[in-house]
């Protein structure tokens, strides 16, 4: 190892300093989707309705704007660590122009075609007073959700995990407060309802952004000049697109993948797909682990490669996935332990709270492979390996996942448990190829565009 990548590696964070935030982050991500269903609920069903609808709507939308964060968190963190530190204010301006362009032509296609998009998704009529209104809200200043992402990418790769964490706290704060303002009145302040739930949400981003933008600026060795906002720079935009594209392919191929299979779940009853909801909620609480060391294990592969230290990288990869593995396994115990408890909180239906049990001891076997998958996928992404886990994912995800949930859930009759028990070994197969793919050290062989001399 040169000179050169020691010193790097002495300012390297942690894993775990990366990794302990951005769990908070996503529980809080999560958690205020819950709240806001509960808030909702207070005031009107219908609300709720149409406001699950016109998320999901945006939350499609915003997997464009992850294809300029991911590039973002990936290539900033090469950077930094191969020492270009001059080479990452110009680099962030187009970052953040790009996903602005990006952001004002999705705002501009949800204002002039939500309420035909809304009835695509089979919105019923009495539901549009209160989708239509939202949507134009949240819809047409989506532009500030992708500066926010592409802000909390930059700070993410310079390791500031913590910080983005408190911001995202404050944001969450600011929502909580606005949302009881707009459904319950306040001082003499009337009840604007979903309307006043939009403001409130688009608020919190707005303030979000600013806070991170300031957060950005002063970590950066200079600021940017007002002209690198305004030229975009062709060398910038193909390395932000060539790692953010296929990664942005590979999750919505997993989302599409996924609304299949829920549709082989809505065949099998009303008690499957109660116990779906509130038992994959608690599955996903022990995947957040996961995503999080995912997420930190990425910023650190990146700097790793920017400092051209390719066995420390090859190292942080492995050593992040055993790490994963245990602590998929430990909280898959703890859910085990208490998920009745949980059950009970959600339904007093005896029948799901059995099924669920039943599922969540499958938990001990899913999110070890799924570890594999979102620890090792995020390390082959930062390393410049992007394309092979796009191929292999949409293989495995059209050509066993769902064949597979299929035939274990209808054909065979093994219901929730036989699709739950598709995906373990989907997890595991892909989970395997990720892991032998890593082992080879192909992606060291790759030239790495990442980092070039500053532009």
């Amino acid at each position: 190892m040169t000179l050169h990548s020691a010193r790097q590696r002495e300012r390297m964070p942690n894993l775990f300093a990366l990794t302990w935030p951005i769990f908070i982050e996503l529980a809080l991500h999560m958690l205020m989707g819950i709240v806001d269903t509960y808030m909702l609920g207070q005031y009107d069903d219908n609300a709720v309705a149409a406001v699950g609808v016109v998320n999901q709507l945006n939350n499609t939308m915003n997997l464009l704007f992850t294809v300029v964060g991911a590039g973002t968190t990936i290539l900033i963190a090469r950077k930094l660590g191969a020492g270009d530190r001059s080479g990452v204010p110009r680099f962030a301006a187009s970052a953040l122009t790009m996903n602005l362009v990006f952001g004002l032509l999705v705002s501009i296609l949800l204002l002039s075609t939500g309420r035909p998009i809304l009835r695509v998704m089979g919105l019923q009529d009495e539901l549009m007073p209160y989708a239509v209104p939202y949507l134009n809200l949240t819809g047409g200043l989506i532009f500030v959700q992708a500066l926010l992402l592409t802000a909390s990418a930059g700070l993410k790769s310079h390791g500031l995990t913590r910080q983005v964490m408190l911001v995202s706290v404050f944001m969450n704060v600011i929502h909580v407060l606005g949302n009881y303002i707009a459904l319950h009145g306040f001082l003499g302040i009337p009840v604007y309802g979903v309307q006043g739930v939009a403001v409130s949400t688009v608020c919190s981003r707005a303030v979000g952004f600013i806070l991170m933008l300031v957060l950005l600026l002063r970590v950066l060795d200079h600021k940017p000049a007002w002209s690198d906002y305004i030229r975009l720079r062709v060398q910038h935009m193909k390395e932000l697109l060539g790692i953010g594209i296929p990664s942005a392919g590979e999750q919505l191929s997993y989302n599409i993948s996924q609304l299949v299979i829920t549709g082989f779940i809505a065949t099998l009853g009303v008690t499957a797909m109660i116990t779906r909801v509130y038992t994959f909620h608690i599955i996903y609480l022990i995947t957040l682990f996961s995503l999080a060391i995912a997420q930190g294990t990425q910023i650190l592969v990146a700097r790793l490669i920017g400092a051209q230290d390719r066995d420390g990288a090859y190292r942080v990869g492995f050593r992040s996935l055993a790490f994963g593995i245990g602590i998929s396994l430990i909280m898959a115990g703890f859910y085990n332990l208490i998920g009745g408890m949980l059950l009970g909180l959600f339904t007093d239906n005896q029948e799901v709270i059995a099924l669920g049990r039943k599922l969540l001891l499958l938990a001990f076997l899913l999110e070890p492979g799924r570890a594999f998958n979102l620890i090792l996928i995020s390390a082959l992404r930062a390393a410049g390996d992007v394309r092979y886990p796009v191929y292999v994912g949409i293989v495995f995800m059209w050509g066993l996942a769902v064949p597979s949930a299929y035939l274990f859930g209808i054909h065979l009759d093994m219901g929730l448990y036989g699709i739950l028990s598709a995906f373990v070994v989907d997890e595991w197969v892909r989970g395997i190829l990720m892991a032998y793919r890593w082992r080879k050290r192909k992606w060291a062989a790759l030239q790495q565009t990442g980092v070039p001399a500053a532009s």
